[in-house]
């Protein structure tokens, strides 16, 4: 389905609502926002799904319900080096930034970016890094443990010493390597002993950052024929 970027633009603008442009600014959203549900959103991807152009037209508008919805109707093969990372530049909080991961993962580009992100110091940057490490941890069967053993390595050594977002994905990717199988969970389990506790501000907001140790061993329980 075709459609201007300003019918889109009121359509989004039609489903906002204070209450979620208040939550939202709790996340760290600024105020070029709607405040439109996820669910809202859904309906809208599906309308507009693989409209390359238009999720271009949306994402420049600045807006982050646009910025979001872009992410989600974008066209992963239309999806272009050059193209991440102009988006990646001006990435600004951190539920943008997962939606931005969620869209890169599943492009060619996504290895090559998580090996390049989380070397970054800039900290939407390589939230995005260790993001898509989680997404290969989880999605990418082809890869041996010796890849996944380096990074858990580097969260180790680097966790509490990187940027406050940065922090809560790599304790994710840990997480996410160690329920990848019986012998990543021992290296994983094992880094995290020593990792200890990650601090996470998480605002004005109920989140809480996930115990590594604990949230894969519930995982194992539930899965208990993992190889």
């Amino acid at each position: 389905m075709t459609a201007t970027v300003e019918h889109v633009m009121d359509e989004l603008e039609r489903f906002g609502t204070e209450h979620n442009r208040t939550v939202y600014r709790r996340h760290g959203v600024g105020d070029s926002q709607f405040g439109v549900s996820f669910a809202n959103l859904a309906t809208l991807a599906k309308k507009y799904q693989h409209s390359q152009v238009l999720a271009e037209h949306l994402w420049n508008s600045g807006n982050h319900d646009a910025r979001l919805l872009a992410t989600m109707i974008a066209d992963p093969k239309a999806v272009t080096s050059a193209l991440v990372e102009s988006w990646r530049q001006s990435l600004d909080n951190y539920v943008i930034t997962d939606a931005f991961t969620g869209l890169v993962a599943k492009t060619s580009l996504c290895r090559r970016k998580m090996e390049r992100w989380t070397k970054a110091k800039a900290e939407w940057t390589s939230r995005a890094g260790f993001g898509l490490l989680a997404h290969l941890a989880m999605r990418d069967g082809t890869l041996p443990n010796a890849f996944f053993t380096e990074y858990v390595d580097l969260i180790e050594r680097e966790i509490h010493h990187r940027k406050n977002r940065t922090r809560d994905a790599m304790n994710s990717a840990l997480i996410a390597i160690g329920i990848r199988n019986t012998e990543l969970e021992r290296r994983a389990i094992a880094a995290a002993k020593r990792i200890g506790a990650v601090e996470v501000d998480h605002g004005e907001t109920g989140c809480k950052t996930p115990d590594a140790i604990d949230y894969i061993q519930r995982v194992k329980e539930r899965k208990p024929n993992q190889s």
